[in-house]
């Protein structure tokens, strides 16, 4: 976060942000069928300038989802597809030498644009995703001695197997720790099913008129100025004090339940509290509020944190993963 926050646009100007970004999510919502809260997330971590990390089967249409964002904002898109021969060099660039000027010259990869889909991340060896942990913590990449900068809008949303699939690595903690929710999603109802085939129908039918569809894309200015709206939210220091007694009964959860103590072997760190604060706020923003209540920070804790808080062997062994154990903690903490 800079050290100096962003000026809050004017109360007319957030009106409009507002309805900006409704009119984004719906039309999102028209586009991607049966995935709400996917797609609920997917703003929030715009707003709250963090990475995404989604995990589901495939088919439910994750690497859609982040395309048609990408396809409303005015910015550039790559999509890398995560596989176990795949080499940092092409994820970060790599230097060539060029003999007619005599010097290398450094060629960007595709994690120089302001929208990155790591697709399948979890197929890649860990060399691999180590070479995201520069990237998404500082927001910049080294290659050689020299570091490059990377674009002021930057997003990352990553899409995990189930690890247990064949074929896939577990990501490490440190990797983890760089998202700033990790989402789950399962299959669609019955009803929004019915409506994804009529959707491809559609589809199929306008690709065969070639009928170009007009898209009104969102300028990145939008997305700062909503930005520091969301900073600008009142947060009471009675839902600041609950907040962080989430985090730190993460770590000493044996103080509210002995078992449930037992049970966690890492809790969440500070990166932990400051994704929650920030993800909380843009959840109360995209409500139409300018304050954050204790619904909101219960609400986006589970993806905020169930990558943070880790399971000890014997909870492993029990069934427990560490949404559950964010779930049990939720029922701990007494509200404020």
């Amino acid at each position: 976060m800079d050290s100096i926050p962003p000026a809050a646009p004017p109360e007319g100007a957030t009106a409009r942000l507002h309805d900006a970004f409704k009119a984004l999510r719906d039309a999102l919502s028209a586009e991607i069928v049966g995935q709400s809260a996917l797609i609920e997330r997917l703003l929030i971590a715009l707003l709250a300038d963090g990475h995404l990390l989604v995990e589901g089967a495939p088919g439910l249409a994750k690497t859609s989802a982040i395309r048609a964002l990408a396809s409303r904002l005015e910015a550039d898109f790559a999509r890398v597809q995560f596989t176990p021969d795949l080499l940092p060099a092409d994820l970060t660039g790599t230097e060539v030498w060029r003999p007619q000027d005599g010097r290398f010259e450094f060629q960007s990869g595709p994690i120089f644009h302001p929208i990155l889909l790591a697709d399948e991340i979890n197929r890649a060896p860990a060399k691999v995703q180590s070479a995201l942990l520069e990237a998404m913590g500082e927001r910049q990449v080294t290659v050689g001695r020299a570091t490059y900068p990377l674009p002021a809008l930057f997003l990352v949303m990553a899409t995990q197997n189930p690890i247990e699939q064949e074929g896939t690595f577990p990501l490490p903690e440190a990797q983890l720790d760089r998202f700033l929710m990790h989402v789950r999603i399962a299959y669609p109802e019955v009803d929004a099913e019915t409506e994804i085939l009529r959707l491809a129908r559609d589809r199929a039918r306008d690709a065969m008129r070639a009928v170009p569809e007009a898209v009104d894309r969102m300028p990145i200015g939008d997305v700062f100025d909503a930005r520091a709206a969301v900073l600008d939210l009142h947060v009471a220091p009675a839902v600041e004090r609950y907040l962080v007694e989430i985090v730190l009964a993460s770590r000493d959860a044996a103080r509210y339940d002995a078992d449930l103590g037992r049970r966690i072997a890492w809790g969440a760190s500070p990166r932990g509290s400051i994704a929650l604060e920030r993800c909380a706020r843009a959840h109360a923003w995209l409500a139409g509020r300018d304050y954050v209540t204790p619904d909101d920070v219960r609400e986006v804790a589970p993806d905020v944190l169930r990558h943070r808080v880790l399971p000890s062997y014997e909870a492993t062994a029990e069934g427990w993963d560490g949404g559950r154990l964010v779930d049990a903690l939720l029922e701990q903490v007494p509200l404020p």
